[in-house]
């Protein structure tokens, strides 16, 4: 337990959120995150990226306890959240169990609730375990464009106290696409020294939101992300990363983006998503 436990705090990703062990377990975890304004949106609300970020963390923690570490490495291979209500200003709880065990696969599910139970998100969660691993066969991103603008919006967004601390840098957004870049940084690497699946799933979470942005006219709406899927493919490198995200289905105030995460080294994808995303159009 202790070994699953000092893996998982020695990322500097970890120490950036805040959160915290409340209980761990083969058969369960609890993670508790105090309420940081670095972590929120306007108005209080927790980040759609932290409570991912905590779905992630919550499964691979179920999976090393259980499975051990010489299993590794770990890394979420699916990832599928569902976004029940905000929390605004408030403290949360993470409560990750183990579903079923395999030899190479950890199924999980995670549920998300303020202190006061009030429901947050609900999670499934695929964790793989390498048995020693450490590369795959890669292909190249499907989702690429060209484009440089970004419109008033950009600047906005870019300020968000947890958009800001990840360094995401708006490339692109427009005509129902985005691209945004994240630099390396120390606050957002896992302990190995690659880029924390926290800060992928944030960052294909803000991408995929950013490309239903750019589909309608700008103004004070109320938007929100229902839900998130994502597969990936490969533990996050290590340097900067890339999403490009594109529009592919509208029904009126819900929006569905695909996502690729590539390294900006090579260009190579090594995360896939699908983001749901709902403006109400003022």
């Amino acid at each position: 337990m202790n070994a699953a436990r000092d893996q998982i705090q020695s990322s500097p990703y970890w120490e950036a959120l805040g959160a915290e062990f409340t209980e761990l377990s083969e058969e369960r975890v609890k993670l508790h995150l105090p309420f940081r304004e670095a972590n929120a949106n306007p108005g209080q609300a927790l980040h759609g990226g932290v409570a991912a970020s905590l779905a992630a963390i919550g499964g691979e923690a179920v999976a090393r306890a259980c499975m051990k570490a010489e299993a590794g490495p770990f890394y979420t291979a699916s990832l599928q959240i569902s976004y029940l209500s905000a929390a605004i200003g408030e403290a949360v709880t993470a409560e990750a169990r183990l579903l079923r065990r395999g030899k190479e696969l950890c199924f999980t599910t995670v549920d998300i609730r303020t202190d006061v139970g009030k429901p947050i998100a609900h999670c499934a969660a695929v964790i793989r375990a390498g048995h020693g691993e450490t590369t795959a066969e890669r292909a190249p991103a499907a989702v690429t464009f060209d484009g440089a603008e970004v419109g008033p919006m950009a600047p906005l967004i870019e300020a968000l106290p947890f958009v800001a601390a990840r360094g995401l840098h708006i490339d692109h957004m427009a005509d129902s696409h985005a691209r945004i870049s994240m630099p390396e940084r120390p606050a957002n690497r896992a302990t190995g020294g690659g880029v924390h699946e926290g800060a992928v799933l944030a960052l294909l979470d803000t991408t995929g939101a950013m490309a239903a942005w750019a589909a309608v006219p700008a103004g004070m709406h109320k938007a929100s992300t229902p839900a998130l899927q994502v597969q990936l493919h490969r533990p996050p490198p290590a340097g900067g990363v890339v999403a490009h995200a594109r529009l592919i289905q509208r029904d009126r105030e819900t929006f569905w983006s695909a996502v690729d995460c590539v390294s900006q080294s090579d260009g190579q994808v090594f995360a896939q998503g699908t983001v749901m995303y709902r403006i109400v159009v003022a």
